[in-house]
């Protein structure tokens, strides 16, 4: 998956948890609760593992800039 794939899917993932976090409380549910607990910090893991692929994308193509304008 591409760094944009997992920071979308993150974000939903985290609303949802939420979501359900909210629904769980308000129904009483602490099954629901605690699958919005999951979610939410699975759809929080996949932002990051997005940020960590931009970042390294942007570290090559910045070394790959460089050794070009070396040539």
């Amino acid at each position: 998956m591409g760094s944009t794939t997992d920071k979308i899917k993150g974000a939903t993932n985290e609303a949802i948890g939420k979501a359900k976090q909210g629904i769980g409380e308000a129904t009483g549910s602490e099954r629901l609760q605690g699958e919005g607990v999951i979610q939410e910090v699975k759809g929080k893991g996949q932002q990051a593992m997005g940020d960590a692929k931009q970042a390294t994308k942007d570290a090559v193509n910045s070394a790959a800039g460089a050794a070009n304008k070396n040539l």
